[in-house]
């Protein structure tokens, strides 16, 4: 039996110990332990800043998965790894998947 997920659009999932999140890669996913988060940023997206990228960077610094939905989206959470690009999510639910990121992040950078 695996590991019972917490969270799962179809697009991002979070289990006990990393976010996973799909079509990150062209050919796969990118999954990203917890202990690895140094920051969670939550933003407003706008059409210059997000809102119309439905796959890859525009800036060479952030990098959005392939997400089809993400123009009716309003909220970003950019995940600082500690090096570029930043991996950048549009969860369905962001405020849940916040509160996951936050409550298993290392206590010392919450």
């Amino acid at each position: 039996m695996g590991i019972p997920v917490i969270y799962d659009d179809g697009r991002i999932a979070c289990d006990e110990h990393c976010v996973h999140i799909r079509w990150y890669y062209l050919w796969g996913h990118k999954r990203i332990p917890y202990s690895s988060l140094s920051a969670v940023t939550r933003r407003r997206m706008t059409r210059l800043r997000g809102r119309w990228r439905i796959w890859g960077s525009g800036d060479f610094r952030h990098f959005y998965n392939l997400d089809g939905t993400r123009p009716r989206k309003t909220w970003a959470l950019d995940l600082e790894v500690g090096k570029w690009p930043i991996p950048v999510i549009t969860p369905d639910d962001p405020d849940r998947v916040e509160q996951i990121l936050r409550a298993r992040m290392p206590s010392a950078t919450r």
